[in-house]
């Protein structure tokens, strides 16, 4: 079995189609009037749609999952995230974990919330050009050092 998509209900799929498209590069693969395939296996799919489908009322953006994203350029993405025309709500700004992964969240339109943060072989890479031992970079990404050696 392999998972192909992930579908989330929106409130407007053209405005949701923009944000992910001008944010996160997605672009339509397949546009079903009102069930649209963008790249990367994210489905938008119209709520009204989802009503009629599964004869249930979507709870739209209700923020109980969340989408991630890997950027390894973090502050040119927040730099984005402020020159984007549309208003973005935060759950969080940039901020780093205790492990050096460096995170902004966001929620999209409709509230569902969305996680871009950096690849743990970016991070790892960072702190080893930074002057860190692999050991060092290990035990402040609580990984393995083999796995750690094996990113650099």
């Amino acid at each position: 079995m392999k998972l192909k998509n992930i579908l989330i209900v929106v409130d407007d799929i053209e405005r949701s189609r923009k944000f992910y498209h001008d944010l996160f590069g997605l672009n339509v693969v397949v546009d079903f009037y009102g069930n649209m395939i963008l790249t990367e296996g994210l489905v938008l799919q119209d709520k009204k749609i989802w009503a009629r489908l599964t004869g249930v009322g979507p709870v739209v953006g209700n923020a109980d999952a969340e989408l991630y994203f890997e950027e390894n350029d973090m502050d040119s993405f927040v730099q984005k995230l402020a020159a984007y025309e549309g208003e973005i709500h935060y759950l969080n700004p940039l901020m780093e974990h205790d492990w050096g992964q460096r995170v902004v969240r966001v929620y999209d339109p409709d509230g569902h919330v969305i996680e871009v943060g950096e690849a743990m072989e970016h991070v790892v890479r960072r702190f080893i050009d930074g002057g860190m031992s692999p050991e060092e970079a290990a035990a402040r990404t609580q990984m393995p050092l083999d796995k750690v050696r094996e990113m650099i």
